[in-house]
């Protein structure tokens, strides 16, 4: 998909939709200074171009009954393009992987995980993780405290 160009008018109302994607396309055009409907038009050629890709809740882990949070370091034996593309299908469909990260550096990919437990977390691992073709090495790191999440893109 072909980037836009995106102008003053699109980042107000970006910066606006990424604390608020809620707001009344009335009260979204009044803070970005816009008429309304040219406020919609620009909002439907964002989404259009997908640069806007979707709108979500935002749900705490936590209060949603999931203590426990790991960032998740995986190394593949080999690059063959069966066990990549294996891991990156079954791991996009796992609902305790919240994000997947394929990276330079010492792992190839990087997981943010989110289970209820230890317990469940050690279930996710033994049921799931180890038993993927192609894995040399899994390392863990728990998430003691989350600091920033949920980042917005900057202005």
């Amino acid at each position: 998909m072909a980037r836009i160009e995106l102008g003053t008018q699109d980042s107000k109302l970006l910066q606006i939709l990424q604390s608020d994607a809620r707001v009344s396309n009335q009260d979204l055009a009044d803070q970005a200074g816009m008429s309304a409907s040219a406020c919609w038009r620009r909002v439907r050629v964002l989404e259009e171009a997908g640069v806007i890709a979707g709108y979500m809740a935002i749900v705490d882990a936590e209060r949603a009954g999931f203590g426990f949070s790991a960032i998740v370091h995986v190394t593949l034996l080999r690059h063959e393009a069966d066990h990549v593309s294996n891991f990156i299908a079954r791991v996009a469909q796992q609902p305790e992987v919240v994000e997947c990260f394929s990276t330079t550096g010492e792992a190839d990919y990087h997981l943010r995980v989110v289970c209820r437990d230890k317990d469940d977390y050690n279930v996710f691992l033994e049921q799931f993780l180890f038993r993927l073709p192609g894995i040399a090495h899994v390392r863990t790191n728990l998430v003691l405290k989350e600091i920033k999440l949920h980042g917005k893109i900057p202005a």
